[in-house]
């Protein structure tokens, strides 16, 4: 390198400098302009709690999403009617229901694993889930939950949005937009997908879509440093990084047009929750001041739990302290880290449920002693359940018409089962919960009426719920 010339910098870089020089001149002058921008901007913090509709039983969710679509036949909705009639068609009763890759006409496939009773409510759970078995008094398990589609991308935006189509808000966004956050140092609504990729829907399953950009998901990362360059440069003073920010609020601010801009109010409150987090989030991410007996609750000292299980004692530490809504998935990305067993469901299933289990028990037995369970809402879900005929010899397909998912704290009765299957496990044939049922019960659970959740777009008043949904009482009355 000559004398004359220079190490390019980054416009990050350009930025923390800008305390200086050509930058400090901007800065002061656009102070002065300060108030003129502040006047096109909507009043309040676009984040600040906001009160429910009514009482509510819960104030934030854990949502665990299971990419792929387990088996309720091998999970929690023994069917002994598999084993009897292994090997042979379906009844013609049933029909012959066509998935994505079965048409209806396959033999059925008996489930090998063992099931028993747990708890003083006898819930049902198989071997594949020890130690979630011991938790089943704190359980609502809906044995009757239904979808539209056998297709894991659309089936994913239907659970995650209400619609099968991307282009809508997903449920944290909405609640975020209803409920705002109790912490304004740390994000209202975090993601954090499989560390070998995200699922099949993508983004869209924890965007904001037509909601204002500051109510989608912050993706959180494996490792030390969950959010990417959060902190500054080295050799950046306090102040130096505080007049930048100041420099890029108002940059920004002054953009705004009358009546605001959702988009532009999204940004700056984007760089001043980045800037208040260099302060918070190392904290709240920071698990070396938790015990030894801790980390071994959620399994962090075995190997094939310690991903799932250091995300969920994260999940704990974000809503200990006021994030309103945690998303954590266990499957994407390759199709071997995923819960889709087209071809070994036994293999598939082992693999997934020894990555879950006893993490997902520690979190509800730490939740529970630290008194965060009764007003936290635990969901376990999935786009679909699994057909009991067979894909191959040892496989099942998707099926989206009788399937489980269960809820947990927040005010769901434990140790109720709500809904079942036929005989089968094929259809939902008592009390039957549609996505937007789903849908309508977490909200009321949160203290909102899914119908007076609405946003207007396009000269129509978009509500998660769509047009239908409701609530199921029986969870939580």
């Amino acid at each position: 390198m000559t004398p004359h010339q220079r190490p390019a910098a980054s416009r990050r870089d350009f930025l923390f400098h800008a305390g200086g020089g050509f930058g400090g001149l901007a800065l002061h002058w656009l102070t002065s302009q300060q108030a003129r921008a502040d006047a096109g901007r909507a009043p309040g913090h676009p984040l600040a709690a906001k009160k429910p509709h009514h009482e509510p039983t819960a104030k934030r969710v854990i949502f665990l999403f299971m990419t792929g679509g387990p088996s309720q036949m091998d999970l929690f909705d023994p069917k002994p009617e598999l084993t009897k009639r292994h090997g042979q068609p379906l009844p013609a009763s049933l029909g012959k229901t066509k998935s994505q890759f079965t048409s209806g006409g396959e033999t059925i496939l008996a489930s090998t694993r063992k099931f028993a009773r747990h708890g003083q409510s006898g819930a049902w759970v198989s071997d594949l889930m020890p130690e979630l078995a011991k938790c089943a008094d704190d359980i609502t398990f809906l044995k009757s939950c239904t979808g539209k589609c056998t297709i894991h991308a659309p089936a994913m935006y239907e659970l995650h949005t209400g619609r099968t189509l991307m282009g809508h808000p997903s449920l944290g966004a909405y609640v975020t937009y209803a409920l705002g956050t109790e912490n304004q140092n740390l994000p209202a609504y975090c993601v954090m997908p499989q560390p070998e990729g995200v699922p099949e829907g993508g983004a869209p399953c924890w965007g904001s879509a037509y909601l204002p950009a500051v109510y989608q998901g912050t993706l959180l990362r494996k490792g030390a440093a969950p959010v990417l360059n959060l902190q500054p440069p080295a050799g950046v003073t306090p102040e130096a990084n505080r007049r930048t920010f100041d420099l890029v609020r108002t940059l920004n601010a002054m953009n705004l047009p009358e009546g605001g801009d959702s988009a532009v109010e999204a940004r700056i409150a984007s760089y001043e929750l980045a800037f208040r987090m260099q302060t918070h989030a190392p904290e709240a991410v920071d698990l070396s001041k938790e015990t030894k007996e801790t980390k071994a609750l959620y399994g962090l000292d075995q190997p094939r739990t310690q991903d799932f299980g250091t995300r969920l004692l994260l999940a704990r530490r974000l809503v200990e302290r006021g994030v309103r809504f945690v998303q954590v998935y266990s499957g994407g990305g390759p199709l071997s880290v995923q819960w889709d067993a087209h071809d070994d469901v036994n293999q598939n299933h082992e693999k997934m449920c020894g990555h879950v289990d006893r993490p997902i028990a520690g979190l509800l037995t730490d939740l529970k002693r630290r008194g965060l369970l009764k007003d936290t809402l635990v969901v376990w879900c999935s786009e679909f359940g699994r057909t009991p005929n067979s894909q191959g010899s040892k496989g099942r397909d998707h099926n989206p018409l009788g399937y489980t998912m269960w809820l947990a704290g927040g005010g769901a009765v434990g140790g109720r089962t709500i809904g079942a299957t036929d005989d089968f496990g094929l259809h939902a044939v008592k009390t039957p919960v549609a996505v937007n049922d789903f849908h309508a019960t977490l909200l009321w659970m949160l203290g909102l009426d899914h119908e007076q959740l609405t946003v207007r777009h396009d000269g129509r008043d978009e509500r998660l719920t769509d047009v239908a949904g409701n609530v199921v009482p029986e969870v939580f009355e």
